[in-house]
């Protein structure tokens, strides 16, 4: 099974580095207006990406939405954590942990892993 490559300048319209000097900026920018973001390539050879304001802002947006989101599940894999830690400061930790270990385990052919909720 091929597994697709994401090409992120896929999709992009292409202008050669040398419509900058024969268009000036503003031809080039009126490309940029059309189509949000324009692929500037030397040679046929990607060089730069120049992006319409409205471009760059969402961007920036999924870039922060997303740092949001993976925080978001770093915190509550973190609260996880210190909640379960926080258990062995308990007074009765130390006789709870010698009590499991003492006591026979009984899987009955079933796998234990973890707590089960």
């Amino acid at each position: 099974m091929a597994v697709a490559v994401f090409d992120p300048l896929k999709d992009i319209t292409e202008t050669p580095a040398s419509d900058l000097k024969r268009l000036g900026w503003r031809g080039v920018m009126k490309g940029v207006a059309r189509a949000g973001r324009v692929l500037v390539t030397n040679h046929q050879e990607p060089e730069a990406v120049i992006l319409s304001i409205s471009e760059y802002t969402a961007l920036v947006q999924a870039l922060v939405a997303g740092n949001r989101a993976q925080e978001s599940a770093l915190e509550t894999l973190r609260r996880s954590f210190d909640e379960r830690l926080a258990s062995l400061h308990a007074p009765d930790a130390g006789d709870r942990l010698r009590a499991l270990i003492n006591e026979p385990t009984r899987l009955g052919g079933r796998v234990k892993a973890g707590a089960s909720h």
